[in-house]
């Protein structure tokens, strides 16, 4: 019973330490020791006062009905969202938010079914973003400013969009703001397009919509430096190498027209033509775009210049990529005016969050062995397979010696006694008998 108390002693601290370092204290490592604002990193440290902090998010993707293709009110559906958006409102409350940035900036593909959600089922979904995310009324995290791009999770490909658009694009829009859209954060002019639509017919609405603006910006003078905000990555080469953060294989680029209104049906990258043409018109320091699910950094090459590209990794586990991630750029408040290379004055960091995945696997592995060391350790310790191998043993020899007929030996005064040893093990030991003293006395008495 001794051991067996501190047994359970040790088990109860080892599922202590366990839960609490899986539920919580994973989730503050990024802000206490593997990650930190970048300008914190440069050659000269600079104060936080001459930056803007801005913390980016991309592809969430709340699961739905359509993730499995299973209705709404389903068991599995049901553990699946939940343990999702768990894991995303800690990562975003623990990991994110204590590094205290001063913008919040999401890419895109905040639902996974968005265009095909109905209008109670988008706002279901809607109520669970705001939770996982601590969005308030007006869209912001708390009294931080928060900025929104559309995703083709959102509003779909130009194909999807294009006929629903007065349910689609209009709801969107409603909560989350235009599609095409600048704003300033520090001295840096950020433009976020829609590059669900920029591929579409170039003669419908959508496209020329995106066009539009994107001319419109380039014939502005250009006073500030620009980062361009795209969900769909620019045009890469297929096999293009991503950088030493990739965790899963290359996508090679994928685009599907639709054969009668030519809208785009799927694409996982912008045509070459788009890509080099928005890079000429916006003439960016830096491009932010989110949909690979998996990190990627790579170099395009224009006349404007060299432009380096990052593709941020999901916020959730649940799509794809086991190590979610998130970025920390820090802006400049001023440039000088001397400055010829404005794009290294942006710093950028890709941040890790915890791998739940990892997380449920130790958990069950911690389950298995706790079940086996209860099972076993209590009675006879790390010998309990060897004794009861010798218990078989015993047992079998016992039968044997009872099938065999011996016989009796009269002048022999004995007895056989079942004696166990310290290990468990059962001998049989021949004790003599004790022949009581007959005395003079001891005689039968007469029946009167």
């Amino acid at each position: 019973m001794k051991h067996h108390h501190k047994l359970t002693v040790a088990l109860c601290l080892i599922w202590a330490a366990t839960i609490l370092y899986g539920e919580m204290f994973a989730f503050w490592v990024p802000s206490l020791f593997t990650c930190s604002w970048p300008h914190h990193k440069s050659d000269g440290v600079e104060s936080d006062g001459n930056f803007t902090k801005v913390a980016i998010v991309t592809d969430p993707q709340l699961m739905d009905k359509t993730s499995f293709r299973l209705s709404s009110k389903t068991l599995a559906l049901e553990l699946a969202q939940f343990y999702t958006d768990i894991n995303m409102r800690r990562s975003f409350f623990r990991s994110v938010l204590p590094f205290k940035p001063d913008v919040v900036l999401f890419l895109g593909d905040y639902f996974d079914g968005g265009p095909f959600l109905s209008e109670e089922e988008w706002q279901e979904s809607l109520n669970r973003l705001k939770h996982v995310f601590g969005l308030n009324s007006e869209g912001r995290v708390g009294d931080i400013p928060t900025f929104y791009i559309p995703g083709n999770h959102d509003i779909g490909y130009s194909r999807v969009a294009s006929h629903k658009q007065g349910v689609v694009i209009d709801r969107y829009e409603k909560v989350f703001g235009v599609r095409n859209r600048r704003f300033m954060i520090g001295n840096v002019e950020f433009i976020s397009i829609d590059a669900q639509a920029i591929d579409g017919n170039s003669k419908k609405d959508l496209a020329s919509e995106v066009w539009k603006f994107v001319q419109n910006v380039s014939t502005d003078a250009q006073s500030h430096p620009r980062v361009l905000l795209t969900h769909i990555p620019l045009y890469r080469p297929d096999q293009t190498p991503c950088g030493p953060h990739r965790g899963s294989s290359v996508i090679d680029q994928r685009f599907w027209r639709h054969s009668q209104d030519q809208e785009v049906i799927y694409q996982n990258y912008i045509t070459p033509e788009s890509s080099t043409k928005l890079l000429e018109l916006i003439k960016p320091i830096l491009v932010l775009s989110g949909h690979d699910h998996d990190q990627c950094t790579v170099i395009h090459k224009s006349k404007a210049g060299s432009v380096t590209e990052h593709t941020l990794g999901t916020v959730s586990w649940q799509q794809g990529n086991i190590h979610p991630s998130f970025m920390l750029l820090s802006v400049p408040k001023a440039f000088h005016r001397n400055s010829s290379d404005p794009d290294k004055m942006l710093h950028t960091q890709l941040c890790f969050l915890p791998s739940q995945l990892f997380i449920y696997m130790w958990y069950l592995s911690l389950f298995v062995m706790s079940l086996l060391a209860l099972l076993l350790w209590p009675n006879h310790g790390i010998s309990f397979l060897n004794n009861a191998a010798d218990c078989i043993s015993n047992v079998m020899k016992s039968s044997f010696l009872s099938s065999v007929t011996k016989e009796k030996n009269e002048d022999e005064n004995c007895e056989y006694e079942m004696v166990w040893d310290a290990e468990g093990s059962m001998h049989l030991v021949k004790k003599a008998l004790q022949t009581p003293v007959k005395r003079q006395s001891d005689k039968p008495l007469v029946e009167k």
